[in-house]
């Protein structure tokens, strides 16, 4: 199947994956301006977006409910929540409003992040097509175009309000792309008593070593290309542009390898290539170095997250998918708990070099557990 084919299978939720790309492309590429704004050291920066994480965690565990009660509008309502609360905290400058206005925008994008991956699942028990991939691919153009451009409206000295406005006013006009039906699931009785525990815990690991890295990687990237390799403003948003570019090809051609190899062999090659990728990012000695660690770190984490979120889709019983993305998807994002606190931690101790060190080092542990989720596959 084509990627095309892909996308048009899914054509609504990937709305919804560009939708959350924009915005946090943007933001990742005002972060300087945002911590110099906030006057934090990498420590307490790391704390504040807690903010964040908290948001997202909270409203993924109840998103199965709210999922439930919105229907066809789920997706619709997830944007609309998320343009408005990413008008806010970019304008502050006092550390605890900071965070809580973070929180907000977690809620919103945690909201919006399970149904559309549910979603994505429900299509892919239905035509029995890999498309995981490449909805998380247009998460990645999305968020390197608006990294990209933002980088060049910061050069220009355009204020953040004005950037995030236009993206909110654009997710308007895909308001009416959103709206889906949601699948009917009769429950299976015979499954009844045996809730999928350990699939849940397992590929929730999974996605949390992925999504860790990857947001350690968003948030820190043009700080480590401005601060340890003296790059300009454009310089900086460019490391997390060249992410998401590579993510997006990562994640486009994961979508055609998925179809021809086992997903699981996927991970193993594709988590040694992140580590590789961040040690050149770590150690390099100038941006244009740094800029081929990030893409090779991109190209393999890009398909890691992705793919454990389709994995527990085919290990639980179909009435209960949305239920366990959700908690898969808790579990995952609650990398952004630990991602800014122990890179900042790090960082502030050690430097950015040592920081992403870590980084590569920590992205390994998806390995063994692929290899046990893979066992559970073959039972």
């Amino acid at each position: 199947m084509t990627i095309l084919n892909a996308l048009f299978i899914s054509r609504r939720p990937a709305v919804a994956f560009v939708a959350i790309g924009l915005f946090w492309g943007c933001f990742a590429a005002f972060i300087p301006v945002v911590k110099d704004q906030l006057g934090a050291s990498d420590a307490l920066f790391g704390i504040l977006l807690l903010g964040s994480a908290t948001g997202l965690v909270s409203s993924m565990w109840l998103a199965p409910k709210a999922d439930k009660l919105l229907g066809d509008r789920a997706m619709q309502v997830g944007v609309v929540f998320l343009a408005i609360a990413w008008l806010v905290p970019h304008q502050v400058s006092i550390p605890l409003l900071f965070a809580f206005a973070m929180g907000l925008v977690g809620m919103a994008s945690g909201l919006l992040d399970v149904v559309m991956n549910a979603r994505v699942s429900e299509l892919e028990a239905q035509t029995g097509k890999p498309l995981m991939n490449a909805n998380h691919a247009m998460f990645s153009l999305a968020y390197a175009v608006a990294a990209l451009t933002t980088g060049f409206a910061r050069e220009a000295g355009i204020a953040p309000l004005w950037v995030f406005a236009t993206v909110a006013f654009i997710s308007l006009f895909m308001l009416p792309f959103l709206r889906m039906d949601v699948a009917e699931v009769p429950e299976d009785e015979s499954n009844a008593a045996k809730y999928p525990v350990w699939p849940i815990l397992i590929c929730g690991l999974i996605v949390l070593v992925a999504f860790m890295t990857e947001a350690m990687t968003e948030t820190w990237s043009a700080l480590h290309i401005e601060r340890t390799l003296g790059g300009g403003a454009a310089e900086g948003a460019l490391g997390p542009a060249m992410l998401g570019f590579t993510m997006a090809f990562g994640r486009f051609s994961g979508q055609a390898v998925s179809a021809r190899f086992s997903e699981y062999a996927v991970i193993y090659f594709s988590t040694a290539l992140t580590a590789l990728g961040a040690l050149i990012a770590a150690w390099a000695q100038a941006p244009f170095v740094a800029y081929i660690g990030f893409g090779i770190l991109g190209l393999g984490v890009s398909v890691i997250g992705p793919i454990g979120l389709a994995i527990v889709g085919k290990l639980v019983p179909a009435h209960l998918r949305t239920e366990a993305i959700s908690r898969v998807a808790v579990l995952g994002f609650s990398g952004f708990f630990f991602a800014p606190l122990l890179m900042g931690l790090v960082s502030e101790a050690f430097g950015l070099r040592i920081a992403f060190t870590v980084v590569a080092v920590m992205v390994l542990c998806a390995i063994p557990l692929t290899y046990r989720a893979q066992g559970m596959q073959r039972g």
